[in-house]
């Protein structure tokens, strides 16, 4: 019978003589050089010639419409009164004006400067607050994650805002995402976790001797360690207000000697390592907003993420395992960190010291990849549930989406000639309306703690 499923037809001799040999360890060397191969060649889709990522150009048509809220034929008439503005490049004469993004960004500086008062031409940003620092987690992989982070990472650049990605996950898909280069795991985060617990070693080894005990020694790593800033990693990206810490594959070491020197030293707080480091070099005066893109499992990595965050963004689809697996999350989330405050608070409570109590600005979960026609009723279902902590805002999948991802772009890096004009504004109109849910959490978090300054001034 012909119209039998396929698995009815399995020959066992076709079966075994399509098995091919055996797997070994060897093999998956073979693999992973395939794979690195074929990585390097879909990267190279969105490399110039030499080599290198370079953002693409933006029309006046573009700049006026989703950069600076102006007419274009003001834009036009203050370019032509101020001819040592950037003036943009034509690619035929008489055609459109096109701007690099460091020149838009000029430009907006001019337009706040000189133009109307009535109009918010620069991004709220309040005076004498530090950056906020936003995590982007869940440990489900497949959700969105890093998509999510690197275009909000971009929509923020594109409003005006200084950015510094964080790449918290050995796989290293957000540091493919801009270009990063990263050699060994020193050039990630690892040795700002390892000088955190460096220092308090060395503190430690202060009050060994105070007490007359011998200190302990820093190993080679922890002494290496301790020449290294946050400055050090930091690398720049194809966009001019982004810059990047990145990942690789050795980061993932980390998970397994955190624990070895928390052991070591029990009074080492881990969860602030990445805290404490990041605001002594200066990196909350040095940009306005830290995206940390985590890991898909609850590690040290992903912890000192969580701790580190103001705002913790959780993507998820609209479906029932994504969302049983996002309430596991949550509740993962609350063992740990409870615990963690629970064993803090016994020493603290012991010593006549406050205790501790972790607090973010905000949490959402951010439904991602959302299919109206068919997820509609479960995404409901959702917001119900989870009410305030399930953001409105839910991101569609769009042709734009999908196209711009075969180019290894994001869909910001996308140049709209490339595409339907409809679809690119259907594209841009779901992340353009994710980036303002953030933004509203963002602003409203700057403005909570800017009134709160005040009222403790008066």
């Amino acid at each position: 019978m012909t119209d039998l499923p396929p698995y009815f037809r399995v020959d066992p001799d076709q079966a075994a003589a399509a098995l091919g040999r055996p797997a070994t360890t060897d093999g998956f060397e073979s693999i992973a050089r395939a794979c690195a191969a074929g990585r390097s060649d879909l990267a190279s889709r969105g490399l110039e010639e030499d080599g290198a990522r370079k953002l693409r150009l933006f029309s006046t048509w573009e700049i006026c419409r989703y950069l600076i809220p102006v007419a274009q034929g003001h834009f036009r008439r203050v370019l032509k009164q101020n001819p040592e503005l950037p003036q943009g490049r034509s690619e035929t004469e008489g055609g459109a004006k096109w701007f690099t993004l460091d020149e838009v960004l000029r430009l907006r500086a001019h337009f706040g400067a000189e133009g109307s008062k009535a109009k918010n031409y620069l991004p709220y940003r309040p005076k004498n607050q530090p950056a906020k620092m936003v995590a982007v987690a869940n440990f489900k992989g497949g959700v969105g994650k890093t998509s999510t982070a690197a275009h909000l990472a971009m929509s923020a650049a594109l409003d005006g805002y200084r950015v510094l990605v964080v790449d918290l996950d050995s796989q290293g898909s957000m540091t493919s995402i801009f270009g990063g280069k990263v050699a060994d795991e020193w050039q990630t985060v690892f040795p700002l976790i390892a000088r955190h617990y460096g220092s308090h070693l060395r503190e430690e080894n202060r009050r060994r001797v105070d007490r007359g005990e011998a200190p302990q020694p820093l190993d080679e790593t922890l002494t290496e360690a301790m020449e290294v800033s946050t400055a050090d990693l930091v690398q720049k990206t194809h966009w001019p207000n982004i810059d990047l810490i990145g990942a690789q594959l050795n980061l993932y070491w980390a998970e397994f000697q955190i624990p070895v020197w928390r052991m070591a030293a029990r009074g080492w707080k881990l969860w602030d390592a990445l805290t404490d480091r990041l605001e002594a070099d200066g990196v909350l005066d040095d940009y306005d907003i830290v995206f940390l893109d985590t890991p898909p499992a609850l590690g040290y990595l992903t912890i000192n993420g969580l701790a580190a965050a103001d705002i913790l963004l959780v993507p998820l689809g609209a479906s029932f395992l994504e969302f049983d697996s996002t309430g596991r999350f949550f509740d993962m989330l609350h063992a740990t960190f409870g615990s963690i405050e629970e064993g803090e608070n016994m020493a603290a409570r012991a010593l006549g010291r406050e205790g501790l109590a972790f607090e973010w600005d905000a949490v959402r979960a951010v439904i991602t990849r959302y299919d109206g026609t068919q997820q509609s009723e479960l995404a409901s279902l959702m917001q119900a549930y989870l009410g305030q902590t399930l953001s409105p805002q839910r991101q569609d999948f769009t042709a734009l989406i999908g196209q711009a991802g075969e180019q290894v772009q994001g869909i910001y890096e996308a140049d709209y000639r490339d595409f339907n004009r409809e679809t690119y504004a259907r594209g841009r109109e779901t992340f353009d309306a994710t980036y303002a849910a953030f933004k509203a959490l963002l602003v409203g978090a700057w403005r909570r703690d800017e009134t709160a300054a005040l009222e403790a001034a008066e």
